[in-house]
């Protein structure tokens, strides 16, 4: 009878460290997720910042926007 409690008691052990590691990789990949999307609108946001900055060297806007140097 001892040996069968241990075992189940084993068993339930083993169960639930399992669903413990299952919940903290399920955490890490929720975190994981936002710190890439954090990234993605950074890095879009650099893009545009770039692309204003171009158009602008280029005289487009300044012309469209009727921005005059002397």
């Amino acid at each position: 009878m001892d040996k069968k409690e241990n075992r189940i008691n084993s068993d339930l052990a083993r169960e639930e460290a399992n669903s413990l590691r299952a919940n903290a990789k399920k955490n890490r990949n929720n975190s994981t997720r936002k710190t890439n999307k954090l990234w993605l609108w950074l890095g879009v946001l650099v893009l545009v910042f770039i692309l204003l900055w171009w158009l602008f060297a280029m005289g487009t806007f300044e012309d469209m926007l009727g921005v005059f140097n002397g």
